[in-house]
C-alpha cells in the first residue's frame, strides 16, 4: 500500500451530492480481471436515446444469492487499447463536463483511450468556457470509430437527448434524464464488450430522482442495469462501494440508506457477503492475500459488550467464517483506530459498517485524489470521489484531479 501522504491538500469540491462513482486499483498494485466477454464491436450501442424508462429494479440492502461473475459474464482480460474506456458526462448542470475537458487537456494522451458519452453541444460549451488551448469535440456514432478521430480531438458519442442548454448549478429533471441516459449507454457498452471500463462523472441524486430514476445513485443504478442484462434479480448481483485515496481504502457494508437502515443492515450474512466480495475483488487485482481490517459498529468495538453486543453476536461470527474460507480478515477492530492502522500498513483495506463511518476518513485524507470503485459488477467502474459541486460550475476552480485518478484506476484495472 502506498505510504500515506504528508498533509493532503483540501479539495475545493464541496458538493454534498454523493460520491462520483474507485475500481480503485490498489495503489501501486496492478489489477487483473478474469472477465471473459467478446472483444469486438458486438451489437452497436445506440447513441442519442430518447427519454428512456427508469429501471424497475429496487436494489435492496439485503443479502440474496450472489451470481458467480467469473463463471457467468465478464469483460475480457485481453481487451486492448482498440476498445475504449467510456467516460460519462455526468449531470450537465454540474462540473462534470468542465472537469472532463480539463482532464483531457491536462493529459492529452488519454484522448487515444477514452470516449465521452454525453451531449456534444454541452461539451463544446464546456470546452469554450474553460481555460486552456483549443481541443476539438469530435462526434462519433460508434465507439469503435474513436481511433479514427484526428490526434488532439475529443471523441464524443451523443448518448442523451437534450433540447438545449440546461441551467447551470440547478437541479432539473432534464439534466437528471440526460445523466441517466449516459449511464445506460456506458453500461450497455461495457456489458457487450464495446467498452473496457466505465468511468462516471458526478451526478446529482435529486436530479436523477426528478427524472423518475428509481435508484439513489450510480452504484445501485449500474447494479440494476447489469442485473437486467444478466437476467437475474438484483439481490443475486450484490455490489459494494470501495472508496480509495493515497494510503487508505475502505469498503462499505451498506451504501445509500438512512443511518437507521444502515444499522439494521449490519447482519452476519451481509458482513460475510461483503468480506467475500472484497476478497474476490482483490484477487482479481492480483492481491490474493489482501488483509481486511473489519471495523466494529459501536465505540471501541463494543468494549466486550459494554457498549453493544453487535461485535460479539453479529460481526465476529462473519469474520470467523471468512477466515475459515481463507480470507485474511481480522476484527472487529475499534472504529476510531482501524483507519489509522490501515494507513500505517497493517491492513490493505478496511471494511466499514456504514457509509459515513468509512467515507469520512477517506474524504478527510484525500478527497482531491479519491476514487470510488463499485465491487461486484461484471465490468470495471470507477468515479471521482466528489459530487456535482454546483457552487463551482463556471468558476474555473473545479479540479480534474479526482477524475484523472479514476481514469487511471480504470486503465490499470483493465490494462
Amino acid at each position: 500500500m502506498s505510504a500515506a501522504p504528508g498533509r493532503p491538500q483540501a479539495s475545493s469540491h464541496r458538493s454534498p451530492q454523493g460520491e462520483g462513482v474507485p475500481v480503485s486499483a490498489a495503489p501501486g498494485r496492478p489489477q487483473a480481471s478474469s472477465h471473459r466477454s467478446p472483444q469486438g464491436e458486438g451489437t452497436p450501442v445506440s447513441a442519442a436515446p430518447g427519454r428512456s424508462q427508469a429501471s424497475s429494479h429496487r436494489s435492496p440492502q439485503g443479502e440474496g444469492t450472489a451470481v458467480s461473475l467469473p463463471e457467468t459474464v465478464a469483460p475480457s482480460t485481453t481487451v486492448g487499447q482498440t476498445v475504449p474506456v467510456v467516460l460519462t458526462m455526468g449531470d450537465p448542470a454540474g462540473i462534470g463536463p468542465e472537469i472532463i475537458v480539463s482532464a483531457l487537456r491536462e493529459r492529452p494522451g488519454l484522448l487515444r483511450q477514452v470516449v465521452v458519452a454525453g451531449d456534444v453541444p454541452t461539451l463544446q460549451r464546456a470546452m469554450s468556457g474553460t481555460p486552456g488551448g483549443g481541443m476539438p469535440v469530435v462526434p462519433i456514432t460508434r465507439l469503435a470509430d474513436f481511433l479514427q478521430v484526428s490526434p488532439g480531438g475529443m471523441a464524443v458519442v451523443q448518448a442523451c437527448a437534450l433540447a438545449g442548454p440546461v441551467q447551470l448549478g440547478r437541479v432539473s429533471a432534464e439534466a437528471g434524464q440526460a445523466a441517466a441516459d449516459c449511464i445506460r449507454f456506458a453500461a450497455q457498452a461495457a456489458l457487450t464488450g464495446q467498452a473496457r471500463a466505465v468511468v462516471t462523472a458526478p451526478i446529482h441524486k435529486e436530479a436523477l430522482a426528478a427524472a423518475g430514476v428509481a435508484h439513489p445513485g450510480h452504484t445501485e443504478f449500474l447494479q440494476a442495469l447489469a442485473a437486467d442484462h444478466l437476467g437475474v434479480p438484483v439481490v443475486e448481483l450484490p455490489v459494494r462501494m470501495m472508496l480509495s485515496c493515497p494510503g487508505l481504502r475502505t469498503v462499505l457494508v451498506s451504501i445509500h440508506v438512512s443511518l437507521r437502515q444502515a444499522l439494521d443492515a449490519v447482519t452476519t450474512a451481509r458482513v460475510l457477503q461483503t468480506l467475500r466480495i472484497t476478497a474476490a475483488h482483490f484477487r482479481l487485482c492480483g492481491m490474493p492475500a489482501a488483509r481486511i481490517g473489519v471495523a466494529g459498529l459501536n465505540p471501541h468495538a463494543g468494549e466486550g459488550g459494554l457498549f453493544g453486543r453487535e461485535e460479539i453476536e453479529v460481526i465476529a461470527p462473519a469474520v470467523a467464517q471468512a477466515q475459515r474460507e481463507g480470507i485474511l480478515a481480522s476484527g472487529p477492530h475499534a472504529p476510531d483506530t482501524v483507519f489509522m492502522r490501515a494507513r500505517q500498513g497493517e491492513f490493505d483495506v478496511v471494511l466499514a459498517m456504514y457509509h459515513d463511518q468509512g467515507l469520512i476518513p477517506v474524504k478527510l485524507l484525500g478527497l482531491e485524489h479519491g476514487v470510488n470503485t463499485t465491487l461486484g459488477l461484471p465490468f470495471v467502474r470507477t468515479s471521482p470521489d466528489h459530487g456535482t459541486a454546483f457552487d463551482l460550475v463556471g468558476t474555473g476552480r473545479a479540479s480534474p484531479a479526482s477524475l484523472l485518478a479514476a481514469i487511471d484506476a480504470a486503465l490499470v484495472a483493465r490494462g
